[in-house]
């Protein structure tokens, strides 16, 4: 009989304990679960900057739209009308500048070739001191003092102020129109001489458009 407990007690003590067992269970069942929350936080971080570019894209499509393109379209649309007004305003301002400048008979007033001038060309004279060798060849207009004036005048003594022109333009020396200021005094020569040749004030100015001394 005393045999039997003690066979009992041995088996007792080889058997495995059955609670450890149980509790290794538990982690073995949370390691498989773990594995889905990994895999699905990997599968959001690949497709969030699809669904940003999706919901972003719409937003920045319409502040563009709104406030670049649409700003510009209504530029364009607005500008014609004021470059359309600003061209009549510049058009308007000329012509009241031209009716201004038109004198009796609608002719302009003043120098130039669109006024009441007389035109010498081409004149060539020895210059004085040089024996020959050195001369002057020039053309200038002269402009009168009053309207229909100068021409008529130089026609009516064409002769005669041609020579009052040579005699002028061949007193100069070489040194002379190597002064400074030397067609300004040229000029008030001109005038004056035409003047006392015609008896009264009628040219005004003279006005060169070739002057060369060889």
């Amino acid at each position: 009989m005393s045999d039997k407990p003690e066979a009992k007690a041995k088996e007792a003590a080889a058997a495995p304990a059955a609670p450890e067992k149980g509790a290794a269970a538990p982690a073995d069942a949370a390691a498989p679960a773990a594995a889905p929350a990994k895999a699905k936080g990997g599968a959001l971080k690949v497709w969030l900057p699809a669904i940003l570019a999706i919901v972003v894209a719409p937003a920045a499509c319409w502040a563009v739209a709104e406030f670049v393109l649409l700003p510009r379209l209504q530029q364009k649309l607005a500008a014609p009308p004021a470059e359309a007004a600003e061209a009549a305003h510049g058009a308007a301002a000329e012509k009241s500048h031209g009716e201004k400048k038109k004198g009796h008979g609608g002719k302009e007033e003043g120098g130039g070739e669109g006024g009441d001038t007389y035109a010498f060309t081409n004149v060539v004279v020895n210059l004085s001191g040089t024996m020959g060798t050195r001369y002057l060849k020039t053309s200038f207009v002269v402009t009168g003092l009053k309207p229909d004036t100068i021409k008529s005048a130089f026609d009516d003594n064409k002769d005669k102020l041609t020579d009052v022109t040579l005699g002028v333009l061949s007193s100069l020396s070489l040194s002379d129109l190597e002064e400074p200021g030397a067609k300004n005094v040229l000029r008030e020569k001109l005038v004056t001489a035409y003047n006392q040749a015609l008896g009264s004030r009628v040219a005004e100015q003279v006005y060169f458009s070739d002057f060369v001394v060889q």
